[in-house]
């Protein structure tokens, strides 16, 4: 008996900045999955001005599958997720970030919720989230922080904006033609939006795992954040987005 795919068809978008040492692994673990459980599929790496050996890397191991567009220079995780969504062409897409701290495997959770749903979207947060491994102590509390702060500037009742795992189906890409911000505010400014335009969105607990080569650190990030969130509701008063 023939296993029954996932997806039918499905597009997963990878930012990545200076990722030759992990890109390797998880490109052959995603394109592993979506071999066994999506009838057609491609995988869009947005490589955002890497100054190592990334792109050489994906280059090696590329197949028809996988699409590489490069940036001259690095303009930001958002810009390079918003160049990416925009170039995907299957029914329903997926950005993941590279180091798979949320495992590709999670997204059979998102399977049901997504043909009722517009986006749906991974959450730490969640009482039934699985954190396998902790952030230090005071990111998780500065991260906990910034969360209420953004549910009170923009999205009450979603616990987690920045999880890198999101499912939106094509309609809800429109979104991202309207997205202003380049760096990593474009999470809840995406969000926002897809509330605005009328997009359902959905919230599920995924398995969580921290990489402690992530490159978000210091005090400095959270402060950009508060900036990109005072941007978004000058944007909204001035009526930028021409909602």
């Amino acid at each position: 008996m023939n296993k029954v795919p996932l997806f039918k068809e499905l597009s997963v978008v990878i930012p990545v900045y200076n990722e030759e040492k992990r890109i390797k692994k998880s490109l052959e673990r995603i394109a592993s999955y979506l071999s066994d459980n999506c009838t057609i599929y491609e995988i869009i790496i947005i490589d955002d001005g890497s100054g190592d050996k990334t792109v050489q890397v994906i280059n090696d191991i590329a197949a028809k599958y996988t699409r590489v567009i490069r940036t001259k220079l690095n303009r930001g995780k958002g810009h390079a997720v918003k160049v990416g969504m925009l170039e995907a062409k299957y029914e329903y897409i997926l950005f993941s970030d590279a180091d798979l701290s949320t495992p590709i495997e999670e997204i059979e959770k998102f399977e049901n919720h997504i043909k009722e749903y517009d986006v749906v979207i991974g959450s730490r947060a969640m009482k039934e989230s699985n954190i396998e491994i902790h952030q230090p102590k005071f990111k998780e509390f500065l991260g906990r922080v910034g969360n209420r702060v953004i549910q009170i500037m923009l999205l009450p009742g979603i616990q987690d904006t920045q999880c890198g795992f999101k499912l939106y189906n094509k309609k809800s890409l429109a979104v991202f033609e309207k997205q202003t911000i380049d760096r990593w505010g474009f999470d809840f400014e995406v969000l926002w939006l897809a509330r605005k335009m009328g997009f359902k969105i959905k919230e599920v607990p995924v398995h969580w795992i921290n990489d402690f080569g992530t490159k978000v650190s210091g005090f400095s990030h959270y402060i950009n954040t508060f900036t990109e969130l005072l941007k978004i509701r000058w944007n909204s008063i001035t009526n930028k987005y021409n909602l």
